[in-house]
């Protein structure tokens, strides 16, 4: 039991708040491809990919696994990306440290996602046993590539005038 939950149960429940983050992290990065923030999905994004590190703390563990290492790099970078948009409204270095920030999580929960599909999904699974054969490390280079282009990017262009929230 985990908050009152199965543990079956609470998996779902944690499998399906990282998806929505996973979501809205792209609806949010689309915007920021448009120097918008859009307010709705940016704070469900930030809120779901917090609650998804967070909840990952309450799976039942006894040492330190890599996944609570993504955890608590994810809930840092999060904190920042929280503060540089909404005590900090995004002025100055604070820009550039959001979209950093917010679209590191994402890549970390898109990340995630990826190795959890090659260990759940059969297909995927016997494709790569051990996730060091190459279509794993093609699918995560693939997605490390696409996340190093799109913040680059997304670092050089993101500038609202003023700050604006759709």
């Amino acid at each position: 039991m985990v908050l009152g939950l199965s543990l079956p149960t609470f998996t779902a429940v944690h499998v399906l708040i990282s998806l929505v983050g996973i979501v809205s992290g792209f609806i949010a990065l689309v915007g920021l491809l448009r120097s918008t923030i859009t307010r709705g999905w940016t704070a469900l994004f930030l809120l779901t990919t917090i609650l998804t590190s967070a909840t990952g703390f309450l799976f039942p563990f006894t040492k330190l696994l890599p996944s609570h290492i993504v955890g608590i790099i994810s809930l840092v970078l999060l904190a920042i990306a929280v503060v540089a948009l909404y005590a900090q409204h995004l002025r100055g270095i604070w820009r550039p440290a959001y979209v950093i920030t917010a679209l590191l999580s994402l890549y970390l929960n898109v990340f995630v996602l990826v190795v959890q599909l090659f260990q759940k999904v059969a297909p995927l699974k016997a494709a790569a046993p051990t996730q060091s054969e190459p279509p794993f490390i093609a699918a995560q280079g693939v997605t490390l590539l696409f996340f190093v282009a799109v913040i680059i990017f997304c670092t050089l262009r993101f500038r609202p005038t003023p700050i604006r929230i759709a």
